[in-house]
């Protein structure tokens, strides 16, 4: 027996001798191997770890861009294989909880037996990913299941759709920026991707080392939210007003508004339509109504985007028109800014001192300039004219005549100091460039001056109109424009301010208030041509426009209204632009100056500015039913009453004589002689031309053309008359730079 035992014993032994020399054979010549084997079965064994991109909030908080956690399905094709009872039960939960074709899977099993990585499906949510984890969990019925599992990633989110849309920009599939904010901001968006290693340590034990990922900062605006959606919510009711009116197509080729800080240039407001939604940026119903293009982009003449060519177009003009949406037009897009831009060349010749501001000019309805006969848009004349009526009744004559004043070197000198034809390096991505669609010294001519004066024959973007016009009110003070106001960390610590930057001083305090005094005129003037803007309760100032797109006498206008409130202490700049609206007559600034007074009339009470004008029963009665809070007005005196006790209004008020307007101007200060004298009469025969019922204006007999029935200025007709076509590069949009008014 013990011999027996022996004889075991020796065996085992010789047994446990020969498997520890075979192990040692192996692992020392196929040690990496195994171990590389062995490390392949392991599940998670390298892993990327995303970054979180940063928010961006507005100037309350409110989030507009975000990023949450989703999850991309994977499959690993040799754990699946290593039994055949995994296949079915996993193919079968796949297409259950994820819709993942089982067809697609067996077809990538079969020509991937060895892989470990297949993406099958991405970004599923974090419900659908629990629902299937919990399915595995249950043995009996997802016991089966093997060689499936879960990346981490991050789907980037617009929490109100198109709220902002062309600020904000959105987000490609990598995680990268474009347009707007998501692209300006990319670097300070984005952060660094982590990872988790796995390795076998020198006992062949499982170890794990992680890299965390660094999260992007997060980015606070100016805009406010609220105003924003105020602001979008008129631009879209303008849009179904006019749709398809006089013409198939959306209420206008381009409708925009911003909204801006006077001291500060922070974007409180930016908008155009047509616009997206965020979180569905390739949806083509959006380009219905919009202007086609052709493959290179050029639009095509009275030809709109309808399903029919919808259907018919490839990818390179589908990529033109969804280019042509994605684009911000309040910064990408350059035109001819018209009337607006006469407080810049009156505020030029009052600072160089080319004009005292005391001038008269006498209007006769043209002014003859070079072989031209350039028309005011008041044909029948206004007389003679102050440089602040001018302003007022919006005379290019008068503006003609101070521009010459000024003269040719020192007017193109202002407009650089103003800001025209260069970028005014807004935090956005996309900004046009305009250096090649302004004069300079060595070729503008007189023709050329005498149409600049007035706004036409160059190019601006309205972030320039607006950025400029602001150093016109605040007292010559021109700020960079802006939309970030702070950058903070993933946990809220703030690593900048982003404070407003003063770039230079456009004109004196004086002049500033001089501009102030013009420009409240066009509101509350006899003749202001935006009397149409003020919201009830508020006076305000600014200054309308309207510009002949070219070619010249196509009907074709850019109408716009630039104004400010409160009047007397102006703390925000509005401006409007409605390219092209769809009307039969154009030339009308009162589809810009409805929508400024629409959008002032709730901003205003928001923004905690009071009323300082009493309310008339229809303003009260309007304003009930837009439910606006009604403000009384503080540090007013009582309205002065008449013998039946009625309130007096301040702008016809009695006292001047017949025909005359109350004096306006800077108290103490004295007229010229020429303005002491007595002013030929205003041909005022307009009056008595027939009413067309269908359009509203009065029809001039001999003319045949529309005159407005307040103002007695024509419409519908070649802007002013006569308007040359520019004789230079200046006032046409350059290839490849913006796209301007043609």
């Amino acid at each position: 027996m013990q011999k027996k035992l022996l004889v075991l014993f020796l065996f085992i032994l010789a047994a446990f001798v020969g498997l520890s020399v075979r192990l040692f054979l192996i692992n020392r010549d196929n040690g990496e191997e195994y171990k590389k084997q062995v490390l392949s079965h392991q599940e998670y064994d390298s892993v990327i770890i995303p970054f979180k991109r940063g928010e961006i909030v507005d100037a309350n908080g409110t989030v507009l861009a975000a990023s949450n956690k989703v999850y991309n399905v994977i499959l690993d094709t040799k754990l699946l294989l290593r039994k055949e009872d995994y296949l079915e039960p996993t193919l079968s939960a796949l297409n259950r909880f994820f819709g993942i074709d089982a067809g697609t899977v067996r077809s990538y099993i079969a020509s991937h037996p060895d892989s470990s990585y297949y993406v099958m499906a991405k970004r599923v949510g974090y419900e659908e990913k629990t629902a299937f984890e919990d399915f595995c969990a249950d043995e009996e019925q997802g016991g089966n299941v093997k060689g499936v599992w879960f990346e981490d990633e991050y789907k980037r989110e617009y929490p109100n759709g198109r709220l902002a849309c062309d600020v904000i920009g959105f987000t490609t599939g990598d995680n990268a920026g474009t347009y707007g904010l998501e692209e300006y901001y990319n670097e300070i968006l984005s952060g660094t991707n982590g990872r988790e290693y796995g390795y076998l340590n020198d006992d062949s034990t499982l170890e794990r080392t992680t890299i965390a990922a660094r999260d992007g900062n997060n980015i606070q605006l100016t805009i406010d939210a609220n105003i924003q959606t105020i602001v979008e919510k008129y631009l879209r009711a303008y849009n179904e007003e006019y749709k398809d009116n006089a013409r198939p197509g959306n209420g206008a080729q381009n409708l925009g508004c911003v909204i801006m800080d006077v001291d500060t240039a922070g974007i409180l407001a930016m908008a155009s339509y047509p616009d997206f939604d965020l979180n569905d940026v390739r949806n083509t119903e959006n380009l219905l109504g919009m202007p086609l293009l052709d493959k290179d982009g050029k639009k095509v003449s009275g030809e709109v985007v309808t399903q029919e060519t919808l259907d018919e177009m490839d990818d390179q003009v589908m990529y033109q028109h969804l280019n042509a949406l994605w684009k911000n037009f309040c910064i990408a897009d350059s035109y001819e800014p018209g009337s607006v831009a006469k407080p810049f060349t009156v505020a030029a010749a009052l600072e160089s001192g080319a004009i005292t501001g005391n001038e008269t000019y006498l209007c006769e309805g043209m002014l003859h300039v070079g072989e031209h006969d350039i028309k005011c848009h008041q044909t029948y004349g206004d007389g003679v004219l102050t440089v602040q009526q001018g302003i007022e009744r919006s005379c290019n004559v008068v503006l003609m005549n101070v521009a010459f004043a000024l003269g040719k070197n020192q007017f193109v000198d202002y407009q650089h100091t103003f800001g025209f034809g260069l970028k005014t390096n807004i935090d956005l991505a996309g900004e046009a460039r305009t250096a090649s669609m302004v004069f300079n010294k060595s070729n503008i001519g007189m023709t050329d001056l005498a149409t600049n004066s007035f706004g036409q024959s160059f190019n601006a973007t309205m972030i320039q109109m607006i950025t400029g016009f602001c150093s016109l009110i605040n007292g010559g003070n021109y700020y960079a424009p802006h939309l970030a106001s702070r950058i903070t960390t993933a946990d809220g610590a703030t690593i900048e301010n982003i404070e407003p930057r003063l770039l230079k001083q456009t004109i004196s305090p004086s002049t500033s208030d001089t501009i102030l005094e013009y420009c409240n005129t066009v509101v509350t003037g006899e003749f202001g041509t935006g009397k149409t803007a003020r919201p009830a309760g508020y006076m305000i100032g600014g200054k309308t426009g309207t510009a002949e797109t070219l070619p010249r006498k196509n009907g074709e206008y850019v109408v716009s209204f630039m104004g400010y409130a409160p009047a007397d202490d102006p703390q925000i700049a509005i401006y409007v632009v409605v390219d092209r609206p769809n009307v039969a007559i154009q030339d009308n600034a009162r589809h810009a100056t409805g929508i400024v007074k629409k959008v002032l009339t709730e901003v205003l009470p928001y923004l905690n500015i009071f009323m300082t004008e009493e309310l008339s029963d229809a303003e009260r009665e309007e304003l009930e039913q837009l439910e606006i809070q009604i403000r009384t007005p503080q540090g007013t005196e009582e309205p002065a009453l008449d013998e039946e006790g009625n309130p007096i209004d301040p702008e016809t008020e009695e006292g001047a004589e017949d025909g005359e307007t109350p004096k306006e101007g800077k108290e103490g200060e004295e007229g010229s002689e020429e303005q002491t004298e007595e002013p030929p009469e205003r041909d005022e025969s307009w009056k008595n031309f027939p009413l067309d019922p269908e359009t509203g204006y009065l029809v001039d007999p001999e003319t045949g053309a529309y005159v407005d029935p307040e103002l007695g200025t024509v419409v519908g007709g070649s802007l002013l008359g006569e308007t040359p076509e520019p004789d230079t590069p200046g006032g046409t949009p350059s290839e490849g730079e913006a796209e301007g008014t043609e």
